[in-house]
């Protein structure tokens, strides 16, 4: 059975390449096949080459990222800047193209849930369209219990039920980011409430780096 999931974020920024790297690292290890995409990308392809790397040639690199854009802006202006458009269509035609070839397909999406993708349509918007499973990533910092609620009341109610959410941590471990998981298992299922910790550099996501901790954190957001 094939299985898409979506990793957006409350804002830019906030892990969504670590965490989707992570996972495909993960599921590798463990036996499954899965490839992950960043379908579209502005501002510089860093973040599909992260991909790349976590894939070891599972897919081509024009697979993993077709649709990018120069201007470090909102796909859509950046595309538009260049004369060109995007189609949810289009985006959701790859993605199920991918799909077919693995058990789990992990999409990216840019920028936070609503910020435009391209015509007519954000990361929710390809997430209704591909009918996919949605993890949520958020700095776990102040404000983010706000952050991640503002986003969930985003997503239609029998999506935002089931979505999981991983509260990223910044370097060093206050209230704060203590507090915040336990904060927001109180306006959702605790058990969907998933922190992990700090990566300084993509060279750490490798198998034989990952913590126990880390991989029964990953173990669970994959139920």
């Amino acid at each position: 059975m094939q299985r898409i999931i979506v990793i957006t974020g409350t804002d830019t920024g906030v892990g969504k390449t670590v965490l989707t790297a992570l996972l495909a690292t993960h599921l590798r290890a463990s036996g499954h096949s899965v490839a992950a995409v960043k379908p579209i990308c502005s501002g510089g392809r860093d973040d599909a080459r992260v991909l790349h790397r976590a894939l070891r040639g599972a897919l081509k690199f024009n697979e993993i990222n077709p649709w990018h854009f120069r201007a470090g802006l909102a796909p859509l202006l950046a595309a538009r800047m260049e004369r060109k458009r995007i189609e949810l269509r289009e985006v959701v035609a790859h993605v199920h193209a991918i799909s077919q070839q693995f058990q789990f397909l992990l999409v990216e999406g840019a920028g936070g849930l609503l910020s435009p993708l391209g015509e007519h349509f954000s990361t929710r918007e390809l997430i209704g369209a591909l009918g996919a499973d949605v993890i949520v990533v958020a700095r776990n910092q102040l404000g983010a219990v706000n952050q991640v609620r503002l986003t969930l009341e985003a997503l239609p109610p029998i999506v935002s039920a089931r979505v999981r959410v991983v509260l990223r941590s910044l370097r060093g471990n206050d209230t704060v980011s203590r507090a915040n998981p336990k904060l927001l298992g109180e306006f959702m299922p605790f058990e969907h409430v998933h922190s992990l910790p700090f990566f300084a550099r993509a060279g750490q996501l490798t198998k034989d780096r990952l913590s126990p901790r880390v991989r029964r954190t990953l173990n669970e957001l994959l139920q």
